[in-house]
């Protein structure tokens, strides 16, 4: 039996995985697309304010994900884990096919960025349930002393899903002339995305539900008063967030724009040095989450904070006065490392805030709202940052508040690395 359910475990972690990188690689490629989506659904008289709206629109799926949170999370808190995960990567297949089909602005006027924004919003309603579904999935599949390392896992599938994004943007900026690539072949990757969806719903269709959840539903273990109890641990799991999302999204989304447009690097240098800093950051978080479970959570989450905290505006000045291939790769390396510090005991951490009844509403509320508010805008916040500063080297002061929010949440959390799920 024992042997079983292990066995049982590992094909419904490597489910969820492997389904996790679909959803991520459909939802993060419109970012690696942005400078050419601008000029085909955002047209206007200057590049910045075309640049701006299209990453205002990769907000709006952010800002769609709390919503998506609450709904597909509290799916997964009553129909169970599996159910809201086959809910949520086929919607997230429908709105990257939309975006791959859409018209563009000279074909069909204002309905063009209409489309696209109604594309994110559906993509950023999945992404909303996703996270907190597939977290709960992974984590409480994992074993009691194991927790950390297993968890790390859904981050690298995060990350490995905008590899994924950054690697098929760069392979196309590589093979295809500039002009065949801003034409059609951006519609590549969205074309892509609705295809392995399909591989996506397939592979999730055989996992079991998670031993923690039956046992949950088995014994009626659900509090009648939802807001009651989980109000505190959602906002604890939302300052736990800020730096996580911050980061995430300046140091591996938003970086090739600032590669392009600042330190005057091409688009594949831009590309492909993000996908070696997404490459680095699945290397170390399994090592981060490893160690978690042996030293405790805490350590490893200051250590992120602070080190980016410090190093975020020395490294950016001497990218702008020193702008090279190696010095940006470096940079992409050493804050993917950094990264994983976080991202590998992370999802470990904010799950076992949470009570099993409402973990997956809780942890994805929390999590979404930090994400909609501090990250999913971080594109949108630097470049607007910059703009109004007229310094490339404001986005810094950015990075460093939202470490030192999150390290002030951390050490008021208790250290849970090695207590049982609740």
């Amino acid at each position: 039996m024992a042997c079983g359910r292990k066995i049982s475990g590992r094909r419904a972690i490597l489910a969820a995985i492997l389904g996790n990188t679909l959803e991520w690689y459909d939802f993060a490629v419109y970012g690696f697309m942005a400078t050419i989506l601008a000029g085909h659904f955002f047209p206007a008289d200057d590049e910045v304010t075309s640049l701006l709206a299209a990453f205002a629109a990769f907000g709006v799926g952010f800002a769609a994900r709390p919503l998506g949170a609450f709904v597909i999370g509290r799916l997964a808190d009553r129909k169970g884990r599996k159910f809201s995960l086959m809910i949520t990567i086929q919607l997230m297949a429908l709105g990257t096919v939309i975006i791959g089909l859409a018209p563009t602005y000279e074909t069909i006027g204002l309905l063009a960025p209409l489309l696209i924004v109604l594309a994110r919003l559906i993509q950023g309603f999945s992404a909303g349930g996703e996270w907190g579904g597939s977290t709960a999935f992974i984590v409480e599949w994992a074993g009691e002393n194991r927790r950390g390392l297993t968890g790390s896992l859904q981050q690298i599938s995060v990350a490995a899903g905008l590899l994924l994004g950054s690697g098929c943007a760069a392979l196309l900026s590589t093979i295809l002339e500039e002009d065949i690539l801003t034409t059609w072949g951006w519609r590549v990757p969205f074309l892509l995305g609705g295809l392995i969806g399909l591989v996506g719903i397939y592979i999730r269709r055989s996992v079991d539900e998670t031993p923690v959840f039956q046992q949950s539903i088995a014994t009626n273990h659900r509090d009648t008063d939802l807001r009651k109890n989980s109000i505190e641990p959602a906002a604890r799991a939302f300052g736990f967030t800020v730096h996580w999302t911050v980061s995430y999204y300046i140091f591996l989304a938003y970086m090739p724009t600032f590669t392009i447009r600042h330190l005057g690097l091409d688009r594949s240098v831009a590309l492909w040095s993000n996908t070696v800093g997404l490459l680095a950051l699945m290397v170390v978080a399994p090592i981060a989450g490893y160690w978690s479970d042996k030293i405790g959570r805490k350590p490893l989450l200051l250590a992120s904070c602070l080190t980016i905290g410090i190093l975020v505006y020395p490294i950016l000045n001497y990218l702008l006065t020193n702008p090279s291939v190696a010095a940006i790769i470096c940079a992409q390396v050493l804050f993917g490392c950094l990264i994983a510090l976080y991202s590998g005991p992370g999802p470990a951490a904010i799950s076992e805030i949470f009570h099993t009844s409402y973990r997956a509403t809780g942890m994805s509320v929390g999590y979404s709202l930090a994400v909609a508010v501090f990250g999913g805008f971080a594109p949108f916040i630097a470049t607007w940052l910059i703009e109004i500063t007229g310094s490339p080297i404001s986005p810094a002061y950015y990075v460093l508040l939202a470490a030192l929010v999150t390290a002030l949440v951390i050490l008021r959390l208790p250290e849970s690395a090695h207590r049982p799920l609740k």
